[in-house]
């Protein structure tokens, strides 16, 4: 009777073994970290329209899910901006100071240094597949910066652009080997390229894993070459006339007050086409998205992957006179899009917390189950924001935004009378960039929707914004506003300017 009754016990537990095994299996799958999309523009601009020509990305990424009203970037430049979102930090934490190597722009010290602590590693970590394509940081595959052999730790496929963004005839980082490319559309497209090795990574993934994929398409930054098919859109449009359209930069810093007003009609018809290029170029970034979202769908992996959408900084055409650039502090330079859809995520909301892109890494990280809380990083997750039901989450009561001027020590030829130290200045004499157009800001929405900013110059001008009132910013307030509110604000920048990791989230309400 004993041996029966063993076999009998035998069994029990083999089945019993079995339906363990087959438990942790489907656990296992059930338990695999949402994949990660994110998409990073080069120049999109929100307030002057930039989102117009995205009927798709706004249909897919905004409708399906969150669109954030009070996105912003830390600092209004390519190379800075990028470092914070791969970083984390303000930029006077990863010291990358402007776009060129003497700037920090992937220089040595950011590669053995942030680089190292990029939020991609951390990712790898976690066993996720990752894949880079596109622009990356401007000074990215010079010879200086390691050349194109050098690929950043944390990234399993890597398709960067050597330099700054061009659409055709540019040189790819593929893996690490220099991939040269001409001007064939079927071919060297950048933004179609880069889109058509995403979409051949996630063939050939391993479905065991997630995945995170970060596209940096070179639109719509110059020189703004629209694909062929879109080389006639929007034939009619021009750049918006209202708000500081070209107004006169009074009560502003001295950089704000030299451009000529009214503009000149060339100048006007030489921003307008920008104006319209730049949107041409966007029309292939829609096309990215929509087939990127579709590609998703038929591999059934839609539902489980979020998808962030933005920029490194805004843009301007024409606010106070300006031409084209960016690096200014108004709205128009440092706010950018943000739409993310994904597990979780409600349709179709508008919020108005205020975000900055060093929160970009952190919200990353923290769908992807890494302990944020542990990161020597200075932006905060925002992921209960998106989904209020994972934990209760709190909103930051004001932010930093911060600029190192760039200038050129000789003076310009073509402009004398203005002396040295100036940068990106126009046939006409009116120049976008200087050393001593250093600044740093605080942009606050509780209590009162302010920004303050003090530069660094020889008049320590200050500038300051009532956004309710003045949403566009034609009026310095500086010597109208209460000094008690005005000493708050500096207390605050001083905080801010120096603070690292929890310290620049640990703000008093």
């Amino acid at each position: 009777m004993a041996g029966p009754r063993r076999g009998k016990e035998a069994v029990g537990c083999l089945l019993l073994l079995l339906a363990v095994l087959t438990c942790s299996l489907r656990c296992g799958e059930s338990l695999k970290s949402s994949n990660i999309v994110l998409i990073l523009t080069d120049d999109l601009d929100v307030d002057l329209g930039g989102l117009t020509p995205l009927k798709k990305t706004k249909a897919l990424i905004g409708d399906a899910g969150v669109t954030f009203s009070n996105a912003y970037t830390a600092t209004p430049l390519c190379c800075p901006s990028r470092s914070s979102i791969l970083s984390g930090k303000y930029p006077h934490n990863h010291m990358v100071r402007n776009n060129s190597l003497s700037g920090n722009c992937s220089s040595k010290a950011w590669q053995t240094g942030p680089e190292n602590q990029a939020f991609p590693i951390y990712l790898s970590k976690k066993l996720y597949q990752t894949f880079y394509g596109g622009k990356y940081l401007n000074q990215y595959g010079s010879k200086e910066a390691g050349g194109v052999t050098y690929v950043p730790p944390g990234w399993d496929q890597w398709h960067a652009l050597v330099g700054n963004s061009q659409y055709y005839n540019y040189t790819l980082s593929a893996n690490g080997k220099a991939e040269v490319h001409g001007d064939n559309y079927e071919k060297d497209y950048l933004t179609d390229l880069i889109l058509n090795r995403s979409l051949a990574f996630l063939d050939e993934r391993s479905p065991q894993h997630p995945f995170f994929i970060m596209l940096s398409p070179p639109a719509p930054h110059s020189p703004w070459t629209a694909a062929p098919q879109y080389q006639k859109s929007f034939g009619d449009v021009k750049a918006p006339r209202d708000g500081s359209f070209n107004k006169p930069g009074k009560g502003k810093h001295w950089l704000l007050r030299q451009p000529l007003n009214p503009m000149a009609n060339s100048s006007i018809d030489y921003l307008d086409n920008a104006f319209r290029k730049r949107w041409q170029t966007l029309l292939s970034v829609d096309d990215m998205v929509e087939r990127l979202v579709k590609k998703l769908e038929d591999i059934k992996e839609l539902n489980n992957t979020y998808i962030f959408f933005t920029s490194d900084n805004g843009y301007h055409t024409g606010q106070f006179s300006l031409p084209i650039d960016k690096r200014q502090l108004y709205e128009f330079d440092i706010r950018v899009p943000l739409l993310v859809r994904g597990p979780g995520i409600q349709p179709k909301q508008t919020l108005q917390d205020p975000v900055i892109n060093i929160d970009l890494p952190m919200t990353i990280l923290d769908i992807a189950g890494v302990n944020v809380s542990t990161l020597n990083m200075d932006g905060q997750s925002f992921l209960p924001q998106l989904v209020p039901s994972a934990r209760n989450g709190t909103s930051r009561p004001y932010f930093l935004v911060e600029y190192t001027g760039e200038g050129h020590l000789p003076t310009d030829p073509y402009c004398p009378k203005l002396g040295p130290g100036l940068a990106n200045c126009f046939p006409d004499c009116v120049c976008e960039d200087a050393f001593n157009n250093t600044y740093a800001c605080v942009r606050t929405f509780k209590d009162y929707n302010l920004q303050y900013c003090e530069f660094a110059d020889n008049e320590a001008f200050v500038e300051v914004y009532n956004l309710t009132a003045d949403p566009y910013q034609l009026e310095n307030i500086v010597k109208k506003v209460d000094p008690a509110l005005l000493q708050t604000m500096n207390q605050r920048l001083i905080k801010l300017q120096s603070c690292e990791g929890k310290s620049c989230r640990d703000l008093k309400k």
